[in-house]
């Protein structure tokens, strides 16, 4: 999960101020740029191990043990790749204009929620209403 670090020296986004104000939105908007760059320099990094390591070890323990650590690492990228293209949505949401608010309700998603989770696309109430719709869907199927 994204780091909860102050951007712009000790500014936290605030309920007493206009929401997705212009400080607001730069604070996203850097908290949200700074959680990409960390996961694509993880990805760099996954790269490169797996072109440095061989898997022609001569041992089958020792090949069955890396080739496990790949394919867990393999997946972890898999979801941060997912992830990144979470991010990228919520940063042109910040370009638009629509940033911070639900998708279903167009309501506000509380300050609270962006900042544990920026790339939020619902309100509390919202996600609370979708997973208990998808809850109940899949009941039906069994």
């Amino acid at each position: 999960m994204v780091e909860k670090k102050k951007i712009n020296g000790s500014y936290t986004p605030s309920e007493k101020e206009k929401f997705m104000s212009a400080k607001q939105l730069k604070y996203f908007k850097q908290l949200l740029s700074d959680w990409k760059d960390d996961l694509l320099q993880g990805s760099s990094l996954t790269i490169n191990n797996l072109k440095e390591e061989s898997s022609n070890k001569p041992d089958n323990a020792d090949r069955a043990s890396i080739e496990s650590e790949r394919s867990l690492e393999l997946r972890t990228r898999d979801r941060e790749r997912k992830l990144i293209s979470k991010i990228n949505k919520a940063l042109r949401k910040i370009e638009d204009g629509t940033y911070g608010y639900c998708e279903e309700t167009n309501q506000p998603i509380s300050l609270k929620r962006l900042i544990a989770r920026p790339i939020a696309t619902l309100s509390l109430e919202a996600q609370e209403s979708h997973e208990k719709s998808e809850k109940i869907y899949k009941e039906k199927e069994y």
